[in-house]
C-alpha cells in the first residue's frame, strides 16, 4: 500500500476568491513504513498574503520571489501522488485549493480525487475522539507526538508531524523507519502529463462552514497565544 502524507500553505482561507498555495510538501508510506521520496515546493502565488495566513505560517511574499508558479510543478506533483492514498488533516481545505489550482491549468487536468484516494485524519479524528479538541496540536499531545519544533506551521513540517500522528492513530508507530536523510530531489516523471483516471474515488465528506471556519479561527489563536507567551 502506497500513502502519501500531505500538507499545504495558502495565502488565506477561500481559493473561490483567488487566494492561492504558496507551500506544498508531501511525504510518501509504503507499507506503514516511511520512505525516502518527499515532494516539496514553496511557490509564487503572484498575489499577496492576508496577514492572518502570515501569522499561522510566518511566509511572507518577498520570501517566495523566484519560486515556480504551481503550473511550473503540477505534472510533477501528479506523478508524485498518483494512484496512492492521500492522508490530510482537514482535507476538504487542501483538497479545496489543490481542485482550485488545477482548474486554473485546463479542465483536462480534472481534480485532485480523480488521481487518488482521500483520507480525512480530521474525521478520523472526531470518530475516535467525538467532542474533543482534534486539530492537529491536540492529537499531537493525545499521542505523545513530538511538535516541538512546530513553531509555526510549515507544509513539510505538518506533513511529517501528521505521519506521526497518523500511524499512531491507525495502530501504533512501531514500524516508521527513522530515516535521518531525506531525498528533497523531486520526483522526476514524463516530459508530458498523463490523465488516466481512478474509476472511482472517495468521497470527502465536507465539515460545515461554521466547523471549517472554527478550525481555522482556532488554529491563528493558538499561534497568537504562542508568540505572546
Amino acid at each position: 500500500m502506497r500513502q502519501i502524507i500531505l500538507d499545504v500553505e495558502t495565502t488565506g482561507l477561500e481559493p473561490e476568491k483567488g487566494h492561492r498555495i504558496i507551500e506544498i510538501g508531501c511525504v510518501e508510506l509504503k507499507d506503514r513504513r516511511k520512505t525516502n521520496r518527499i515532494f516539496h515546493h514553496f511557490l509564487n502565488p503572484e498575489r499577496e498574503i492576508e496577514d492572518g495566513a502570515y501569522d499561522v505560517h510566518g511566509i511572507s511574499r518577498e520570501d517566495l520571489q523566484g519560486k515556480p508558479v504551481f503550473k511550473d510543478i503540477a505534472r510533477e506533483f501528479i506523478e508524485f501522488i498518483r494512484d496512492s492514498e492521500i492522508i490530510i488533516h482537514n482535507a476538504p481545505f487542501d483538497a479545496g485549493f489543490i481542485d482550485m489550482e488545477l482548474s486554473r491549468l485546463g479542465k483536462q487536468w480534472g481534480a485532485l480525487g480523480d488521481y487518488c484516494q482521500i483520507t480525512d485524519t480530521l474525521l478520523m479524528a472526531r470518530e475516535l475522539h467525538p467532542g474533543q479538541r482534534n486539530s492537529l496540536d491536540a492529537l499531537c499531545l493525545r499521542y505523545q507526538v513530538d511538535n516541538s519544533r512546530r513553531d509555526l506551521h510549515g507544509a513539510l513540517l505538518d506533513a511529517q508531524i501528521l505521519l506521526d500522528v497518523y500511524l499512531a492513530m491507525t495502530g501504533g508507530q512501531e514500524s516508521l523507519l527513522l530515516d535521518e536523510e531525506v531525498d528533497r530531489r523531486p520526483q522526476s516523471g514524463d516530459s508530458q502529463p498523463r490523465f488516466a483516471r481512478k474509476k472511482t474515488r472517495l468521497k470527502v465528506i465536507e465539515p460545515t462552514e461554521d466547523e471549517l471556519a472554527a478550525h481555522h479561527k482556532m488554529l491563528a489563536l493558538i499561534e497568537r497565544e504562542k508568540e505572546t507567551a
